[in-house]
């Protein structure tokens, strides 16, 4: 009953701990290489002033840049951007002319060492996640019936050879017995 009555305590404190994930968005789900998206916290996320890193992981993410503050980075720390009085942030964030795939950006700082994150998708500049299908209808993919006939071909002969050598051996032993 205490272990109860203690869970029910410290459970809500613990949820509230850390920031749900909510608090982050991006001003596009989707980016063009070398494309910039406009990365922002929530009021009250961060302590006011404190300083704020974002970091991007993904595929190349390491020439990606904060549009505000153009440098070579070496790793995917972006930089440290300052968190406004209300405790939000924005920035935008200018993504490598190689990038692709999906990125997580996260925003960390003293007060939210967890930090928060949101996720983008690097498309190709046709609006697509990479390749192209110039005919609007669905790529080819897998095999079709002509393909699959050298495997049906195929697997029938190794059964048919197993199968005739169950049937040697089961001679043989027979042979070998009655001998």
């Amino acid at each position: 009953m205490i272990t109860l009555a203690a869970a029910a305590t410290f459970v809500p404190l613990a949820a509230q701990a850390y920031p749900t994930g909510d608090e982050a968005g991006v001003s596009s789900p989707t980016v063009t290489p070398g494309g910039t998206v406009e990365f922002t916290v929530a009021d009250d996320t961060f302590a006011p002033g404190e300083p704020v890193t974002i970091t991007l992981t993904g595929e190349n993410a390491s020439g990606a840049s904060l549009a505000a503050i153009k440098m070579a980075v070496e790793t995917a720390t972006l930089g440290t951007v300052t968190a406004a009085a209300d405790g939000s942030i924005s920035t935008g964030i200018t993504f490598p002319a190689n990038a692709s795939g999906v990125y997580t950006i996260t925003a960390t700082s003293p007060s939210v060492p967890a930090g928060v994150s949101v996720s983008v998708s690097a498309a190709a500049a046709g609006g697509g996640t990479g390749g192209s299908n110039a005919g609007g209808s669905l790529p080819a993919t897998g095999m079709d019936s002509g393909s699959l006939l050298g495997l049906w071909v195929g697997g029938g002969a190794l059964v048919l050879a197993g199968g005739a050598v169950a049937v040697g051996a089961a001679v043989h032993r027979q042979r070998k017995h009655a001998a």
